[in-house]
């Protein structure tokens, strides 16, 4: 909340509210209350406020009872980043809500009338300082594809540079303070005669292209040549082919000005009157005045609205709100179209449905066919066109093979990270390097892990270091048929010959070898008997937390071990016998049979930013929401995972039999 809301609102003031949207949607309630406002029934006294929903039709009431009562009107409406559908769609992302509100006490952002809160933020000079966080946040959104809604698909084709777009919006829009069909055709007859010879496209609102509400221009307006949109395609992929915009007051015109156009606009929304724009009807002189894009954006993005966190039930900052609508789009957009799934356990397939249901929903089969789009990476070889599924790097507290549920997934459209024989998503996401503002945020999530002392499978254990002066270096075995060591080792493939190369090739060393806890819990191969360890490691880490050992050695070795990775992000030095997804990038010490592929130099920043941001999905076991890393890192701190009792029933029963892992890992 800012100065002006908290002064103009002030804390837990009763806001007394007669529109049947206040009451139906909780979350809408919730940001309210967390704003600081009661919301009420009843008659208000004076001095307190009724709250209206914008210009609805029902906002007459509202304004009616509170000039009768002599109370402050509040207008609320959704932020400029709401949700990945519109409000009126259909299905369980739909009905979760917005991830911001505008609570103006001053007025209505698309009634040019008086000024609203976005208006005196400028006006008054409150965006002075946000300049710099404005640009990064324009930059922000533009690199993760980002608008109001965002049910929009990447992967379609742009259209050819050049043309004038002309953007239609729904009948009844509030923000159209009236205009009807004749502005807007108005409208495309401008653009025809001021662009003469340039094709011009027409570009539905989202509601109207998922049906949900009718346009004000349809495909008989237009001429022969001239293109209707109606396809999900990304507003910025078409504002970057555009040659001129124009508007009535449409958000994607204030996002053409965020993108570098100044566009037509025939209305007068919020956007409108700053000189960033070629206004039809100019506000009258005096109203408004020169402000740059920056200006404007921080008034609209960073201060005015009140931006929610729902998986901490809790307000957040702009970047906050980014951060949660980028793990939910990143999810809706794989998902939409629902899966049919291969090659999952029966004990997976309650998590995967969960985890891969946004959109219409997971179907499972045993039998490989070309309608898979989803399958387990180990069997991935039977359906080559399916994404394919592994753990994430932050997975759990608990081993996978215990039947532990996964916070983290990764879902990767063209390999997968442990297969260094093709290029894997990750691959892809390290060597383009992290967007506007990854590092910064990269750099905290760093910081996070290790205060926290957080790992993959986050066991618990104590380490009580060996006294010596001499270099140590810790061994982690691995399971031996993993299917990294499959695919990625070099030269050497079980965990005897690890230990055998290292103390070669390190005669002096202090070697402490530590047991993959699969291998531990006896539920996969790759022990090594006691009388081949001898003479070969100085200290066995039985039962032994892996980031306590990492803040008492000096190197680790590995073949392919996710432990090098975490060694890395602790600032230990790693040596690579295989070609594990970190190695190749000058981050380590390479032994191994690197793809040559791998040419980009990363920092330690942009490594981890793919690897923990951009890779994985996070789901929060609270919410039940696709959530950032910061919010996995938040549950695996405090020890919250998916509820899962059946599992650990299972996994009980699964330790006795622990030396018959056929039975349950087929």
């Amino acid at each position: 909340m800012t100065d002006e809301q908290e002064a103009a609102g002030g804390k837990n003031r009763r806001l007394f509210a007669y529109s049947r949207g206040f009451w139906h949607a909780p979350r809408l309630r919730r940001i309210l209350q967390l704003a600081g406002w009661d919301l009420r029934l009843g008659l208000p006294g004076q001095g307190e406020a009724v709250g209206i929903w914008g210009a609805s039709p029902t906002a007459w009431r509202g304004r009616a009872i509170a000039s009768r009562r002599g109370a402050g009107l509040v207008t609320v409406e959704d932020a400029f980043l709401r949700s990945v559908l519109p409000g009126r769609a259909r299905g369980r992302t739909a009905r979760r809500g917005p991830l911001g509100l505008l609570i103006d006490p001053f007025g209505l952002h698309f009634d040019p009338s008086r000024p609203s809160l976005i208006e005196r933020l400028v006006t008054q000079g409150a965006t002075a300082g946000h300049e710099q966080q404005a640009r990064d946040g324009i930059a922000r959104l533009r690199a993760l594809d980002l608008s109001k809604y965002n049910a929009h698909r990447p992967g379609l084709p742009a259209l050819d540079p050049g043309y004038v777009m002309v953007i239609d919006q729904t009948r009844g829009d509030a923000s159209l303070m009236g205009a009807g069909r004749n502005r807007f055709l108005a409208m495309l007859a401008a653009a025809r005669h001021e662009h003469p010879g340039r094709p011009i496209l027409l570009r539905s609102h989202p509601e109207t292209i998922q049906g949900l509400r009718p346009g004000h221009l349809v495909a008989d307006d237009l001429r022969l040549g001239e293109i209707l949109c109606d396809a999900d395609i990304s507003p910025w992929r078409l504002l970057e082919n555009a040659h001129a915009v124009y508007a009535v007051s449409s958000q994607l015109g204030y996002e053409a000005i965020l993108a570098g156009h100044k566009p037509r606009l025939f209305g007068q929304p919020f956007h409108a009157g700053w000189g960033l724009s070629q206004d039809e009807a100019p506000l009258p002189p005096g109203r408004r005045g020169p402000a740059s894009v920056e200006a404007l954006f921080a008034a609209s993005h960073l201060l005015a609205p009140v931006w929610y966190d729902p998986c901490r039930d809790r307000l957040t900052d702009f970047d906050g709100a980014v951060d949660q609508l980028e793990a939910e789009v990143k999810a809706f957009r794989q998902d939409r179209d629902g899966h049919l799934a291969h090659g999952m356990r029966l004990w997976k397939r309650p998590f995967i449905a969960r985890a891969f249901g946004d959109g219409r929903g997971v179907r499972f089969t045993n039998r490989p066919s070309d309608q898979v789009t989803l399958a387990w990476a180990g069997k991935a070889d039977e359906v080559p066109q399916a994404i394919r599924v592994e753990d994430g790097f932050l997975r759990s507290r608990g081993l996978g093979a215990a039947l532990t549920p996964p916070l983290s997934l990764i879902a990767d459209d063209k390999g997968i990270y442990f297969d260094p024989s093709r290029e894997s998503r990750l691959e892809r996401l390290i060597a383009d390097g992290p967007p506007p503002g990854g590092a910064a945020r990269t750099a905290r999530l760093i910081a996070a892990i290790r205060d926290a002392g957080l790992s993959k499978y986050n066991l618990s254990g104590n380490y009580r270091p060996a006294q010596t002066t001499r270099k140590r270096i810790l061994v982690p075995g691995q399971v031996q048929d993993d299917a990294s060591i499959r695919l990625g080792a070099g030269a050497e493939r079980t965990n005897l010959d690890l230990l055998r190369r290292v103390r070669r090739d390190n005669p002096d060393a202090h070697l402490i070898y530590k047991p993959h806890p699969d291998v531990e819990a006896g539920l996969r191969p790759g022990a090594i008997p006691a009388a081949d360890l001898r003479g070969l490691a100085d200290e066995v880490a039985t039962a032994a937390d892996p980031v306590t050992l990492l803040a008492h050695v000096d190197e680790v070795w590995t073949i392919t071990s996710t432990l090098g990775f975490e060694a890395l992000l602790r600032g230990v030095p790693v040596t690579v016998l295989g070609a594990p997804f970190y190695a190749g990038w000058g981050l380590t010490r390479d032994l191994g049979p690197i793809p040559p592929r791998r040419r980009a130099r990363p920092d330690l920043a942009a490594l981890v930013h793919a690897c923990l941001i951009a890779y994985p999905r996070y789901r929060d076991p609270l919410s039940g929401l696709p959530c950032p890393v910061e919010v996995a890192v938040d549950r695996l701190k405090d020890s919250i995972g998916p509820r899962a009792p059946a599992l650990r029933l299972l996994a009980k029963v699964q330790g006795r039999l622990a030396g018959h892992s056929w039975l349950w890992r087929r």
